[in-house]
């Protein structure tokens, strides 16, 4: 199993749902960039369960920075952050194990590890590992928050509703049921002329980092599929001068051509299916008797994830661009900002 990601700075997540502690370890990244731990705080927040709509799973997320920072910044070496589990409630896993619950992966994991695979609540193909994920970009977004870059995630539509999120998201619940959604996310600020075509594109890197997030199912920059509606002229993004700036009249490439960013603010909208843990009764096997066997999931779970999920697309999404950014200018753009050309 590989757990690391990025090419210049990397970021290797750890832990299982219901194993001691969760977590992630930054490599590559400078010294000098102030290291905000009441931001991270507040990123975990925002990740945490939070209303009635959420599982009833609440956990502190008291993190600790174990390596890396030193009075407040980075010092350059390996950051390691963990995250305490201290709401676990494994009792709930022991009674199905072996029942397969559906669009899990129990059963893909069962045959991968050779049923060495720790099955409580998911281990490390739960949400909760993201964790870690949202505190790795969240330590990130203080080294892009000196080049002035901007990341932003929110909810587009829940079901095919375009409002009343939480209703529909109750109602899901009450029916012992689960809804998903679509999301937006808008990174503004980037340069032009980030991005390595073809396999490295901007791209490419973010739709590796995103479909690491287990709920996300698809992925569309920009316009995305509703290109295939339209004709050249309508959507081609013509570019005009603001001053001395280069800028385009609309942006349906998502701030992307050719793999590179162009200087507008990069888009792309995430589906992210329903949360496949539901209480209905279901059919499944058990692929431990090798038979069909009907299961009802017990435990908390979320009826939704698509509001949880946003703080979690903001991080792979720093992560991205701190890596991408770190490929053009090398990784002490973060303590001395652009180099200039001029």
């Amino acid at each position: 199993m590989k757990n690391s990601f990025g090419n210049n700075i990397s970021v290797t997540i750890f832990g299982e749902s219901h194993g001691k502690a969760v977590g992630c370890i930054i490599d590559g990244l400078c010294a000098g960039v102030p290291v905000d731990e009441a931001y991270i705080a507040e990123c975990l927040a925002k990740r945490a369960p939070s209303s009635a709509a959420d599982t009833a799973r609440r956990e502190k997320d008291q993190f600790q920075i174990l390596s890396g920072v030193f009075n407040g910044k980075t010092t350059g070496t390996a950051i390691t952050i963990s995250i305490p589990n201290e709401d676990q409630h494994s009792k709930d896993y022991a009674a199905t194990y072996g029942k397969a619950r559906p669009s899990h992966a129990d059963f893909v994991a069962h045959e991968k590890y050779h049923g060495c695979e720790d099955y409580r609540g998911g281990g490390h193909f739960s949400g909760r590992i993201t964790a870690g994920l949202v505190a790795a970009g969240a330590l990130l977004h203080g080294a892009l928050n000196k080049l002035n870059i901007k990341i932003e995630s929110n909810i587009l539509s829940v079901c095919g509703q375009t409002s009343n999120f939480d209703q529909r998201i109750m109602e899901a619940k009450m029916n012992l049921d689960s809804v998903g959604g679509i999301t937006r996310t808008v990174i503004s600020g980037m340069p032009v002329g980030a991005g390595e075509p073809w396999f490295d594109s901007v791209e490419s890197m973010i739709s590796h980092a995103v479909f690491s997030i287990g709920g996300v199912k698809g992925i569309e920059f920009g316009l995305g599929f509703g290109f295939a509606e339209k004709t050249g002229s309508e959507v081609n993004d013509q570019f005009y001068m603001d001053g001395s700036a280069v800028k385009t009249r609309t942006n349906n490439n998502g701030g992307i051509n050719g793999g590179i960013t162009n200087g507008m603010d990069i888009t792309f909208q995430c589906a992210v299916k329903p949360t496949p843990s539901i209480a209905k009764k279901q059919n499944t096997i058990d692929f431990l008797k090798n038979q069909d066997t009907e299961l009802e999931i017990q435990g908390r779970h979320d009826p939704a994830i698509i509001r949880r999920i946003c703080p979690v697309l903001n991080a792979v999404s720093a992560i991205v661009m701190a890596d991408i950014l770190a490929g053009k200018y090398g990784n002490d753009v973060f303590y001395y900002g652009y180099p200039n050309y001029s």
